[in-house]
């Protein structure tokens, strides 16, 4: 594919901007959007976004990447409207984000490793004058609670509060987990919660330590849950069946059979 030079890329932006501008008058649809109707759809395009992502599916990724940057042009428009500020305003306000938290680009600080750069952007943030004064402040209240443990131990990480190396990890794991088997012999349903909850948090810290993305690492999980059992519902129903009259002998023979196939 040939590379577009910038001017090329900003024109093909400019014409959305003006086709959204004569929408947002014409359209009575798109006249009516208020931040609050397009919330909703903004997740929702968000998520599309995210399954083309983990299907790897360029076109569908190409098409995704279009409705999400929509929404935030839609969202820009509509704060022109309100004289707060427009498209400009934020790709400078990004920009200008963008250049102070990357001094080792810009400036004179020097990183090697992308952990190092990690590190000097929270910091950076830190000190910025409207940016976050606690370190975790910065993460989203209304995140996935997986996804949500996972970037509080990454903020908490960039300051310095981790363990050295991943052998801290697979012992905090071992601890949780034999702490909820205790509450689990004491049938103590609001404890083995509780310790259930320090199982997947010291778990999410462990693949956080292993450089694995626990989000992505269980929709793998979940995708390959399907397939299989998919197979074992085509299985039935090929032989005239259903899986609820399957016993469960059966149905993990057919299971091995689908990993096998993987």
């Amino acid at each position: 594919m040939e590379n577009k030079s910038t001017q090329l890329k900003a024109d093909a932006i400019g014409r959305v901007i003006d086709t959204l501008d004569r929408l947002r008058v014409e359209c009575p649809w798109d006249r009516k959007q208020t931040n609050t109707s397009l919330r909703s759809n903004t997740v929702e395009e968000v998520y599309e976004l995210c399954q083309a992502l983990m299907d790897d599916d360029v076109a569908n990724i190409r098409k995704e990447l279009g409705d999400v940057l929509l929404h935030i042009l839609f969202y820009a428009k509509i704060a022109e409207e309100k004289g707060q500020f427009d498209m400009a305003d934020v790709a400078d306000s990004l920009n200008e984000k963008l250049i102070y938290r990357h001094p080792h680009v810009f400036g004179n600080v020097h990183a090697d490793n992308a952990s190092q750069v990690s590190e000097n952007w929270e910091k950076l943030k830190l000190r910025e004058k409207d940016g976050n004064r606690s370190v975790l402040s910065g993460v989203p209240q209304a995140l996935p609670a997986l996804i949500k443990a996972y970037r509080i131990q990454e903020k908490a990480a960039n300051v310095g509060f981790d363990w050295p190396d991943s052998q801290g990890c697979w012992d905090k794991v071992s601890e949780e987990v034999a702490e909820l088997r205790a509450e689990v012999d004491k049938a103590d349903k609001k404890a083995m919660e509780k310790e259930f909850g320090d199982v997947m948090f010291s778990l999410v810290n462990l693949a956080r330590k292993l450089g694995i993305n626990p989000e992505n690492a269980l929709e793998s999980a979940n995708r390959k849950f399907i397939s299989r059992f998919n197979h074992i519902e085509q299985s039935a129903k090929e032989a005239g069946r259903s899986v609820d009259s399957m016993t469960l002998e059966e149905m993990d023979a057919l299971w091995d059979e689908a990993k096998a196939a993987e």
